[in-house]
């Protein structure tokens, strides 16, 4: 699916949106202090974020999804500000804080969207309650990502170190631009400014430890079990997440059909936002309940 491009006032509109529309909280899951939102009418739809991301990520996307829907979106534990303990944390607790979300907003039942590490999350919530999601969509997913060595070793020292990427801007830039090249450097400066704040906000060790998280997490097995309807969203240029684990997904899920984004990398909500909320107002629209 080729895409429209994004534009600074595209995104200058839905950040003036969500500060006038949208509903903040905070819920103490018994793990963390959970920050989240809820912004939209109808159906509800949660949007999980990913690894080096915040839950404001999917800004662009909500916009235009909120005439249809409830978007809700929460910040993953960082094990920094919020009161957790990453080091203990397992993917039960993650699957435990998204329900105690659910039932704190009161939905009984929701489509979700996970994206990267945030699909993690999505997998196993869907196969753990699958009476509490309608259907689920992962973007740029996996089931099981192992590190290779160096990022294994790189990822087990990063867990010690204190302060945010953005202690760090002119790195955290440099590394990002290479990941996400070639999409990133076709956005315009306000909209490139906004996806590397959000990386920026990650606690360098909260990195670490979730990317230790899902090196020894393998969801594959689970896969089969997972009966609801599941779209696969993927950039033809992501570096991040390589072609074999959506494959995997495809395959494994017995329920999974997969949109591709062309000249799109690991992050659509920032650079492809309008193709992504097209996408996925297609897929809930057709498999209403």
């Amino acid at each position: 699916m080729s895409a429209q491009n994004v534009t600074a006032d595209e995104l200058a509109a839905a950040l003036a949106a969500f500060r006038a529309g949208a509903v903040h909280g905070t819920l103490d899951t018994g793990r963390y202090r959970m920050r989240h939102f809820t912004w939209g009418s109808g159906p509800a739809l949660v949007f999980i974020h990913g690894m080096a991301d915040h839950g404001r990520a999917f800004v662009m996307v909500m916009h235009r999804l909120a005439p249809r829907f409830t978007c809700v979106g929460y910040e993953l534990p960082d094990g920094t500000t919020d009161g957790s303990n990453l080091v203990r944390y397992s993917q039960p607790d993650y699957t435990a804080d998204l329900l105690a979300l659910l039932d704190h907003l009161g939905i009984d039942r929701t489509a979700v969207v996970g994206s990267s590490f945030g699909s993690t999350v999505a997998l196993a919530a869907l196969a753990a309650a699958p009476q509490r999601f309608t259907r689920g969509v992962l973007q740029n997913g996996f089931a099981h990502r192992p590190l290779n060595r160096f990022q294994r070793a790189l990822a087990r020292v990063a867990r010690f170190w204190p302060g945010w990427f953005a202690d760090w801007p002119e790195i955290h830039r440099a590394v990002m631009r290479r990941v996400e090249q070639p999409a990133l450097s076709r956005l315009p400066p306000a909209v490139a400014d906004f996806f590397l704040e959000h990386g920026g906000r990650t606690p360098i060790r909260a990195s670490a430890l979730r990317s230790l998280h899902f090196d020894r997490t393998d969801l594959r097995p689970l896969l089969p079990a997972i009966r609801a309807p599941i779209l696969l969203l993927t950039g033809d240029c992501d570096s991040l997440v390589g072609p074999a684990c959506s494959v995997e997904l495809e395959q494994g899920l017995p329920n999974a059909r997969r949109v591709q984004f062309t000249g799109c990398g690991h992050y659509p909500q920032y650079t492809q936002p309008g193709a992504m909320a097209e996408a996925i107002a297609q897929f809930l629209d057709d498999h209403r309940e």
